[in-house]
């Protein structure tokens, strides 16, 4: 009688073992479905750190603000409509003349200076900056409109 109630109490045991383990499981189950979910995507306008000139012309067309941080002479050699010129060693004390919320798009003569300017932007807590790779030199090879003149 001794053996039997022995016997009962390890499957007794055994099966309180199980079932505690099988709950274990099921909370660990649970817990990485609450709260392994990946978050719902937050709505952000960042931008590649850089654009063709194929995707900067579509998003001028979107309304994204075009920056020329050239100088005023190669400015007025020629430049895209719409842009605003801000030469590149005057941008970080005239960020207060650029829009926050907006997509900014930044374009130099070959690309060297608009990644240094949207680097600066980026710095300057704008999180929507990109630059154009090739800059007006691609541009205008791309055949996108240009205008020469102030």
């Amino acid at each position: 009688m001794a053996r039997q109630k022995s016997r009962k109490n390890k499957q007794s045991n055994n099966t309180n073992l199980l079932m505690g383990g099988f709950g274990v499981i099921v909370l660990i189950a649970l817990a990485v479905f609450v709260f392994g979910q990946p978050a719902a995507p937050v709505a952000t306008a960042a931008l590649p750190l850089e654009v063709s000139v194929q995707e900067a012309y579509q998003l001028q067309d979107d309304g994204a603000f075009l920056l020329d941080v050239r100088t005023p002479e190669e400015w007025a050699a020629g430049h895209v409509p719409g842009a605003t010129l801000i030469p590149l060693d005057e941008l970080a004390s005239r960020t207060s003349e650029l829009p926050k919320g907006e997509d900014i798009v930044v374009i130099c003569r070959s690309g060297n200076r608009s990644a240094t300017g949207r680097d600066i932007l980026l710095s300057a807590g704008f999180e929507s900056v990109t630059s154009v790779a090739g800059g007006f030199n691609q541009w205008v090879a791309n055949g996108f409109p240009s205008v020469v003149g102030d």
